[in-house]
């Protein structure tokens, strides 16, 4: 199951996002972290059926970067976000 790697993606966003100053956005991508965590059955199945968004707190945007990272392994926007910010986001979480 993916679950536990696309809610680490949208924690990192999330993290970033904060860092940058940027409101509202990072609680609504740990929303969604969470609810994903939560899940009982695999997130590539509800993306497979469209359901993506039937996961509380995942909106059309955030469906969106779960679906790029289910088909290429990456999310543009989080790759955006190092490049912006150079810091080892999971080397200062564990601190």
């Amino acid at each position: 199951m993916k679950n536990q790697e696309i809610a680490r993606i949208l924690y990192q966003i999330a993290d970033l996002l904060e860092i940058k100053g940027v409101e509202f956005k990072p609680r609504a991508y740990r929303k969604a972290a969470q609810n994903i965590e939560g899940l009982s059955v695999d997130i590539e199945d509800l993306y497979r059926e469209g359901k993506l968004e039937s996961i509380p707190g995942v909106g059309k945007n955030i469906a969106k970067k779960i679906e790029e990272y289910i088909k290429t392994g990456r999310v543009k926007k989080l790759e955006e976000l190092k490049e912006e910010i150079p810091v080892d986001i999971e080397s200062l979480m564990e601190v």
